[in-house]
């Protein structure tokens, strides 16, 4: 890491210095309506997740884990519970600052990275930013921070084709950072990596956790994946339980 991550690492303590929870979900649940019958996917879910918390939520294809980072990045509406992003409720949102919220205080992290094409790994990166509006000259300093942060400093100009898969989710990483997000969810951000990648994914949520004070939220099968992270939690018959 360079010494450029220690400014983006104050940033990020600052702005969470008045909470004591990112995130809080209680009472989660999610069901449809299939003709005359009611299919739950989830069922009494209760999260809470600390800064620089690093959580994996693990279970069986189909268990609803996507569902339920979905629920909890504001994606979709649960049909019981709430959750709440440093003490906001999502629900009280409107849609303007629902979208608002997970843009400056979620990070979003896919199995397939979702890079523009067209784009380079600095533009990629600066999306967020100018989603957000900040500063052009001050968005460019800090995507090319983020980008050197994630070992990338060499390829800012690359568009995604020309980067590894490796490469390419850690600039959908550096993305997800953009702007100080208290937490950062993750759906099986190694999945599609051979075992080197996902080593060194794994290696940088460890650095990033600790150097900027970040969450992370991360649905993975790569057990590998999980083992290092503070806690596992388990979704198993519409149920979230951590294990010991």
């Amino acid at each position: 890491m360079t010494t450029s991550t220690s400014t983006i690492a104050s940033n990020q303590t600052e702005s969470l210095s008045t909470t004591n929870d990112v995130l809080v979900c209680t009472d989660l649940g999610k069901h449809y309506i299939e003709g005359e019958q009611q299919l739950t996917i989830l069922e009494n879910v209760a999260l809470r997740i600390a800064p620089a918390e690093r959580i994996a939520i693990v279970g069986a294809s189909g268990s609803g884990k996507t569902t339920l980072l979905n629920l909890l990045g504001g994606l979709d509406q649960p049909s019981t519970g709430d959750v709440t992003i440093l003490g906001q409720s999502l629900l009280s949102l409107n849609d303007q600052d629902l979208s608002d919220m997970r843009n400056n205080t979620l990070g979003f992290v896919y199995q397939f990275h979702h890079l523009l094409p067209e784009f380079t790994a600095l533009e990629n990166v600066l999306m967020p930013l100018m989603i957000a509006r900040k500063n052009k000259q001050q968005s460019i300093q800090r995507a090319t921070e983020l980008l050197d942060s994630v070992g990338l400093s060499k390829r800012v100009q690359h568009r995604p084709s020309a980067l590894s898969g490796g490469e390419r989710q850690r600039v959908a990483i550096a993305r997800a950072l953009a702007n100080n997000p208290a937490c950062v969810l993750m759906d099986e951000p190694t999945g599609n990596l051979d075992r080197q990648a996902s080593d060194s994914i794994e290696r940088l949520m460890d650095d990033l956790s600790q150097q900027l004070n970040t969450a992370f939220v991360v649905v993975t099968h790569d057990q590998n994946v999980a083992a290092r992270m503070d806690s596992i939690y388990c979704l198993e018959a519409c149920k979230l339980e951590r294990q010991a």
